[in-house]
Parts: structure tokens; C-alpha cells; sequence
């Protein structure tokens, strides 16, 4: 199909501000579609000309992954030392450095790209969907395949997919907060408004990225990606997914790891200068410590270890959206869920009607159940589409065969919302007089219906002790209406209640344990009655620390409210608006919050969640608006996947803790034998292979198991744990290379090859088989098994390690042959060494400040660019934006 030239494509460039003050028949016919949309060939056009409504690309990119490889200053600067070593003559160390670095940056490359390709793929299986008009039929597009011209159809929840200039609103609020940092919803109405606005005041105007808080609406697509006011900021922050607690724990630890490596190799420079070495030889060395105590790969070991995460999660049937939602499953702390499909079986079923005057019928209390009905009641029968779940159970009970919608006529209806709580119809018998019928919560609907006699009332409590569902109908005569509004819903005779049942799931009390287990306060979300959630929760064994009703925390201040929230473990008869406020509250609190629920009214707490969970037979809104979906809606499900997260955090941290250990002693041991000896103590190439062996032999951690103690609470990174850690570690690994270099020295009257050979075999062999000392706070082995990986590929590199200096490449590294009783000297050493470390590792971890934390340890306060990061995430496509996208 042709493109369209630039004068086509200028046409399109509507912007948002003369969109809003336009009347909306004149901005169709400027966008040159109409209220029918556009024609399907129309909409291909312009997608090829100005490109899909993306701010983002996910396919992974190899230039910007290797460049990435490239990115460390120390590693440029080892790279140029060694050409110019090169160009001066030293052709053979040169050659060894170079090609220890390319291989260390292939390990890196290859790992992280893999990771990356994960990514892609990951993202490639999750859609965005839209609403939207082509050519006057109904379709369901990915929100990147939207032009300016197409005419969409939102509802509650949604994310406005782009800048849309409104048609139609049906009673619309939007939140703008990410846009505008207003905490209030901003009411919408299709009406022009004055020119010159500014974006606050563009009420007839959606934007991109924000949320619909209730209502509906009809727009056209005036701007998508780059050109929306929200696409502009998201492009402002690059490419870049947001940062969670971790990625910036890990900038932290490099920060740390770059002061150490400054002040060591500063002072190995100057003294080896000072000392009268060949200038390109000491800054060679130098570089060498630098880059030796640094975890060159814990890039390729965090996104191996993500990589690794995703494909464990969906074999436990979980589905993430973002590889960095992984470490966000592993940080949660407190769950609010819903209790329906959950705590209970989710499979509501019908029981009885109760009927409360003599004169209405179980019989005659059902059909007005059905009248009360949402969707066309003469075809609910047949499909139970569009019902809720009360509904659905009602039309699926046996008694319902014998109504015959043919005696009845529906004249008008008032919708359910979270407000008034109620559907109202307004409908007539076989030509008699109008009746008016509200179906909803009872305490909304008897509060229409003047008092409540003491044994009405009895009857409700009953049924709600028993935790029953209960839903009231009340009806009254209406001769003479033929439509109706809310004003209308007054003066009703309650005619009884209908009594459903939701028994709790069987294994509902394991997954509680499971999550408490965790560390994770679960809390409960419902709009049911507080005594049927209550009674649920008792069923259970679980302990409530109370509940809190929407019309309480209507009362409540946010600062009030906060602090109640964080006891209370029911909320019950809430409203979206106030699920998603409690959500925020309990954020504020420093919790990291998931919120698990699937219905159009959970897309509000999903979207203001840290994680937001849903589940494969969740709306579409809701799964939508999810980070993480679930194939099985169980919390048990959750809690494996909840221990993924924190497994790959325990994982990454092991890694840490045994390069920095190991590579601080190895380095600090080489600077004070730098200093001592009349020759460097190892060569930088030899160095370089070492930290290289060693690194690979750590991409085996990702697979490693974790003890279940590490499982218990999120945990988070704590730079004074790493430091005290280091620098106690890492001497004792020094106090066995001294003794390495007296047995080499002393004893065996090493040359420099031999005592480089000795030490680097010993080097290898104690940092790597200390990994299965200090991969756990057990002891090895009888207490916690490593992974058959971990074995095989630390074993391996020990093997290699010693071999190399044995082999025919031994002259070209720079090594020498050692003698037969260096390496019975060197078992008593590993053994010692061994032992050592355990006593170290038990006075370490009996200390208060090491002792694994029982819950939240620190208060996190992210910046509003990770939540603009996040929603962005939604508009992405697999190819870089055109030029065109940029237009204005």
C-alpha cells in the first residue's frame, strides 16, 4: 500500500490543544475519518506512514547489547594499555590480555543477549488490546496499531491508549496523575472548550496513558506515541525500563566497588613506580587489580538469573509481562486480594430466595431477580455473556427454567456501579401497569425502603453469619413512567432476599500458610458484607487484625486511614476508587503492595500496585492492567512465584558476596606482594584469566537452590552487609595466599613462573571451592546441597585452573612446571582453608546486624519517572520508531 507523502502526513498532525476546541464532527472531518472510523485499507496507510503508536521496542538489539559489554572505563582504558603495550614491543602479554578479553566479553554478550531475546519473546506474547471502529464494525486492535482518525471505545479501567479528542461520555472521570500530578479524577465531557487552554483544562480531550476512574466514552485518535503529550515524556526518558530497588542496589554496589578500585590501583601505581618498574608493565598491573575486583559478568549473571526466572514461572503457570517484574513478585510484602476464586471456589451458586412479606412467592421473589437483570434478559437463557457472576448463578439455577420472558417488557434500565450499588429496570406484565425493580446490596437498597423491621433485619444477619452472599430485591408501582433515572429509585417495598453460596477453596488455608510463610500480610479487598467476609476468613484460621468498611473509610483521613490500613486485614463494601486508595496508602507506608483481582473494578488497585496480578479468566481490562497474570487463579500459584523472585535475589547476591570476597582478597594479596617481591607477584594476563575462570564458573549460580530461610522475607540490598562482609572474607583469603607465597618462597625456592604458576593454581582452587561455603549460612553440603550445575561447573574451572599451568600453553601465560609436593602442601591448605572459613561464617552470621530480616527493613520511595517507565511499557513495538513519529 502506498505511503502517504509529507504533506498527507503534516494533515494528520492535529495537535491536541485546536482538537479541543474544536466541535467534534469538525475534528473527524480534519482527521479525514468519520463517526464510522476509518476503512481498514485507510488505517494500514497511515500506520505505514507515521508508524505504530509505540514509545518503546522490545527486540533485542545485539549493537546496543555488546556496546553495553564495552561500557566499564577501566575495561576501555585496559583495552588501550594493552595496544599500546602491543605497539612497544610486549606482543605476547598483549595478545594474552586481548584475547582474555574478548572471551569475557563474548560470556557476557552471549548471556545477556539470550536474556534480552527472553525479553523479546516474553513481550511478544503479551497484547494491549483496543476497541475500535474500522469501517463501522466493532474490532479488537493492539493499541500499537492505532492511527489519528480511528474512532475508539473505552470503559472503566481502561488505559487511554492515545491523545483522543471525545465524542461521547457517559458520566467519564479520568485519573491524570502521571500527567498532571493531580490526585483528583478529572471530570470529562465532549463539549469544546476555549482556545488556548492548557492541558488541566482540555476537558474534552483523553490523554494517553491515563486511566478511565469511571464511566465511558467514544473518542477519535487526534496524536499517538511520540506526538501524545504522555508519549513525549515517556521518549524524554530513552529506551531505558524503570529501575526497580534492585537494579539501584546493584548501581550502589558499583559505586562502592569503583571506590575500592580507585584507591587500590592508585596506590599499587605509584608504588610499583616508585619501586622503579617498567612504566606500561605497572599501569598494565594496575588495570589488571582494577578489573580483577570487579564482577565483570553480574550483568550476565542478573539476566541470566531473570532469563532463568521466566522460564521457571511458566512451567509454575505464571506469566510475567517485564522481566523486571520478577524482582517486583520477590518484593512483595503485602497482598490485598479478593476474596471470590481465591479464598473461595469462585463457582457461586444460587441456594434460595427468602421472601419477606406473605403476599411475594419464592417463585415471584426469583422472576424479579431476573427482571433485575443487566443483559437482555429473553436471551440470558442461552448465554450467560456479559452477566456477573450472581446473575449467571441465578439464570444457571433450576428454578429459573420456568420463567417466560415473553410476559414481560423492559421499558428502561439503570446500570450496577460502585456508587449506588444496584441495577434498577423499569418493566411491565403482559401490557399491565409499570413496576419499578431494584436488585443490589442490601444495605443500599433497605435504605430506600424506609426502616427495617428488628426480623428482617434478624434474617440478613443470619445469612451473612452463615457467609452467605446476599443480594435484596425491592420493587414498587410505577403507572405512568416510561423511563427512569437514580432520582426514581425511592419509596420501594422490600420484597426479600436471594441467597447465594461460595464455599471456601479446600486449599485455600495451605496457600495462607504458604504466603505468611513469606513474610507477606495478606489482606482482603471485597465488596461483599464484612460479616460474609469475616465468616470466610474464621472458616480459614485466619487471624484478622480487624475490618474496615467503605463507609468508614469514606470518613477517614489519608493519614488516618494509613494507619488503620496497615492493622485491618478486611475491607469490605469498598468501591474501586477506594481499593486503589487503599492500595496508594499502603504503599506510602513503605510496603511493597501487590494487588491480585480480575474484574473491571480491580483495574484502578492494579494500575496504583506495585505488582498488580491477575488471572487468565480475568477481564480483559484487568489482565490489562496486570504485571503478572496467572494461568490458575490460586495463591499458591502466587507464592511460587513470589519465591522465583526472591530466588533470583538470593541467587545475584551469592554471586556478590563471593566476588567481592574472593576478588578483594586475591587483589589485596597482589598488591602487598607487588610491594614485597622484586617481581609482580602475577602477570595482568594472568590476573585477567583467573578473574575470567573464576566469573564463568559463577554463571552456573542462577540454577543454584536456595535455603528456605533465605525465602522467607523480600530482602533488599544492604551495601554495609556486602562491605563487612568483604573485608572480613576477603583477608582470610589473603592469609592463605601469604601462606602460599611462604610455601612458594621458602620451601620450594620458587622462580617467578613456578610462584605465579603456585599462586594462581591456588588462587583458583580456594575462591572457587568456597562457593559452596559461602552459598549458604548452613553447612555445606549435610545442611543445604548445591544445584548439580553449581557442582559440575565449579569443579570444572578447579580442573581447568590447575591444568593450564601443566599444558603446552604454559610458556605462552607465562607459567612454569611446579614440583609433585606443592600440590599435597595445597590440599592441606583447601582443607584448612575450609574449616576456617566455616568458624568465620558462624561468628559472622550470630551477629545482630547479619541476622535475616523478619519483614520490611527500609521505607521505598520511587521516582514518578518508574511509573511513567512502567505505563509506557504497554506501547511498545518490535521495530524502532520512524521519523515520521515525531512530527508536529
Amino acid at each position: 500500500m502506498a505511503e502517504l507523502n509529507v504533506q498527507e502526513r503534516s494533515s494528520l498532525q492535529l495537535p491536541i490543544t485546536d482538537a479541543a476546541s474544536l466541535p467534534g464532527e469538525q475534528v473527524l472531518d480534519r482527521l479525514g475519518s468519520c463517526l464510522e472510523g476509518l476503512t481498514g485499507g485507510e488505517a494500514a496507510s497511515r500506520l505505514a506512514a507515521l508508524g505504530p503508536n509505540a514509545v518503546r521496542t522490545h527486540r533485542a538489539d545485539g549493537w546496543a547489547v555488546l556496546g553495553r559489554q564495552f561500557a566499564s572505563p577501566i575495561l576501555i582504558l585496559l583495552i588501550v594499555t594493552a595496544g599500546l603495550s602491543l605497539f612497544l614491543g610486549d606482543a605476547t602479554n598483549s595478545i594474552v590480555i586481548g584475547v582474555i578479553l574478548l572471551v569475557s566479553v563474548g560470556l557476557g554478550f552471549t548471556n545477556e543477549f539470550r536474556a534480552e531475546r527472553a525479553s523479546e519473546a516474553l513481550h511478544s506474547r503479551v497484547t494491549h488490546r483496543a476497541v475500535v471502529l474500522r469501517g463501522g464494525t466493532t474490532q479488537d486492535v493492539d493499541v500499537t496499531a492505532l492511527v489519528p482518525g480511528d474512532v475508539v471505545h473505552l470503559s472503566l479501567g481502561a488505559i487511554i491508549p492515545a491523545d483522543i479528542r471525545l465524542l461521547s461520555t457517559k458520566n467519564l472521570l479520568c485519573d491524570e496523575s502521571i500527567l498532571t500530578g493531580e490526585s483528583l479524577p478529572a471530570a470529562k465531557d465532549p463539549a469544546p472548550v476555549a482556545a488556548g487552554a492548557s492541558l488541566g483544562d482540555l476537558t474534552s480531550c483523553a490523554f494517553m496513558g491515563t486511566i478511565i476512574q469511571s464511566g465511558g466514552c467514544t473518542g477519535v485518535v487526534v496524536a499517538t506515541g511520540g506526538r501524545a503529550e504522555f508519549g513525549r515524556i515517556a521518549l524524554g526518558l530513552g529506551e531505558r525500563q524503570p529501575q526497580t530497588e534492585f537494579q539501584l542496589g546493584l548501581k550502589r554496589f558499583s559505586f562502592l566497588l569503583l571506590q575500592v578500585a580507585v584507591v587500590l590501583t592508585s596506590l599499587i601505581f605509584i608504588a610499583n613506580l616508585l619501586l622503579q618498574r617498567p612504566l606500561i608493565e605497572s599501569l598494565l598491573f594496575s588495570l589488571a587489580i582494577a578489573v580483577g575486583i570487579t564482577p565483570q559478568l553480574l550483568p550476565a549473571v542478573v539476566s541470566t538469573s531473570l532469563a532463568t526466572g521466566t522460564r521457571q514461572l511458566a512451567k509454575r503457570k505464571v506469566l510475567v509481562k517485564r522481566l523486571v517484574c520478577i524482582e517486583d513478585l520477590g518484593d512483595m510484602d503485602i497482598l490485598v486480594t479478593d476474596k471470590t476464586g481465591t479464598l473461595t471456589e469462585g463457582k457461586i451458586s444460587f441456594t434460595g430466595a427468602l421472601p419477606v412479606t406473605p403476599e411475594m412467592s419464592d417463585g415471584g421473589l426469583l422472576t424479579l431477580g431476573l427482571l433485575a437483570t443487566e443483559t437482555d434478559y429473553t436471551e440470558a437463557k442461552l448465554s450467560s455473556a456479559g452477566q456477573n457472576p450472581l446473575d449467571a448463578a441465578l439464570w444457571d439455577s433450576p428454578d429459573a427454567t420456568g420463567f417466560d420472558p415473553a410476559r414481560f417488557e423492559r421499558l428502561d434500565l439503570i446500570d450496577f456501579d460502585h456508587q449506588r450499588r444496584r441495577t434498577t429496570v423499569l418493566v411491565r406484565e403482559a401490557g399491565g401497569p409499570a413496576r419499578l425493580v431494584t436488585k443490589g446490596a442490601p444495605e443500599d437498597v433497605l435504605a430506600l425502603c424506609g426502616p427495617t423491621p428488628p426480623a428482617v433485619q434478624a434474617m440478613l444477619d443470619d445469612q451473612f453469619d452463615a457467609g452467605s452472599r446476599v443480594v435484596a430485591v425491592a420493587t414498587r408501582s410505577a403507572a405512568g413512567l416510561a423511563s427512569i433515572t437514580p432520582a426514581d429509585e425511592h419509596g420501594l417495598v422490600l420484597a426479600g432476599f436471594l441467597i447465594f453460596l461460595d464455599r471456601p477453596k479446600t486449599n485455600a488455608k495451605e496457600s495462607l500458610d504458604q504466603l505468611a510463610a513469606l513474610g507477606i500480610s495478606v489482606k482482603i479487598a471485597t465488596g461483599d458484607n464484612a460479616k460474609v467476609a469475616e465468616k470466610v476468613c474464621a472458616d480459614l484460621g485466619v487471624l484478622s487484625g480487624g475490618t474496615l468498611t467503605g463507609a468508614e473509610i469514606e470518613k477517614l483521613s489519608d493519614a488516618d486511614l494509613a494507619a488503620a490500613a496497615r492493622t485491618a486485614t478486611i475491607f469490605a463494601r469498598v468501591s474501586p476508587e477506594q481499593k486503589a486508595r487503599i492500595i496508594a496508602l499502603l504503599r506510602q507506608s513503605g510496603g511493597s503492595v501487590g494487588f491480585m483481582g480480575d474484574g473491571v473494578n480491580d483495574a484502578l488497585a492494579l494500575h496504583k500496585a506495585d505488582i498488580g496480578i491477575s488471572v487468565d479468566s480475568a477481564t480483559d481490562v484487568a489482565k490489562d492492567a496486570a504485571d503478572v497474570v496467572l494461568m490458575d487463579k490460586d495463591l499458591g500459584v502466587l507464592a511460587e512465584g513470589v519465591m522465583e523472585g526472591r530466588r533470583i535475589f538470593a541467587n545475584t547476591i551469592k554471586y556478590v558476596l563471593m566476588g567481592t570476597s574472593s576478588n578483594f582478597g586475591n587483589m589485596f594479596s597482589a598488591a602487598t606482594a607487588s610491594v614485597v617481591l622484586s617481581f609482580l607477584p602475577m602477570l595482568p594476563g594472568q590476573i585477567l584469566l583467573n578473574n575470567l575462570l573464576y566469573d564463568s564458573g559463577q554463571l552456573a549460580i542462577p540454577g543454584d537452590r536456595v535455603d528456605k530461610e533465605q525465602l522467607r522475607a523480600p530482602s533488599h540490598w544492604n551495601i554495609a552487609f556486602i562491605r563487612r562482609f568483604m573485608f572480613l572474607f576477603g583477608p582470610i583469603s589473603s592469609l592463605f595466599d601469604f601462606a602460599t607465597f611462604a610455601l612458594m618462597l621458602f620451601v620450594f625456592n620458587a622462580a617467578p613462573g613456578e610462584f605465579r604458576a603456585g599462586w594462581f593454581i591456588e588462587s583458583i582452587a580456594t575462591q572457587t571451592l568456597i562457593i559452596f561455603a559461602i552459598r549458604t549460612r548452613r553447612v555445606p553440603f549435610l545442611r543445604s546441597r548445591p544445584s548439580a550445575g553449581l557442582i559440575g561447573a565449579s569443579l570444572g574451572v578447579v580442573v581447568l585452573g590447575i591444568s593450564l599451568p601443566l599444558s603446552p600453553l604454559a610458556a605462552v601465560l607465562g607459567f612454569d612446571p611446579l614440583p609433585v609436593p606443592f600440590f599435597l602442601a595445597l590440599l592441606g591448605m583447601i582443607v584448612v582453608y575450609m574449616f576456617l572459613v566455616e568458624f568465620a561464617k558462624a561468628w559472622f552470621f550470630a551477629r545482630d546486624a547479619q541476622q535475616l530480616p523478619a519483614g520490611p527493613v527500609l521505607v521505598r520511595r520511587r521516582h514518578e519517572t518508574h511509573h511513567i517507565a512502567r505505563r509506557a511499557a504497554r506501547f511498545s513495538a518490535p521495530r524502532r520508531r520512524p521519523t515520521g513519529q515525531h512530527l508536529t
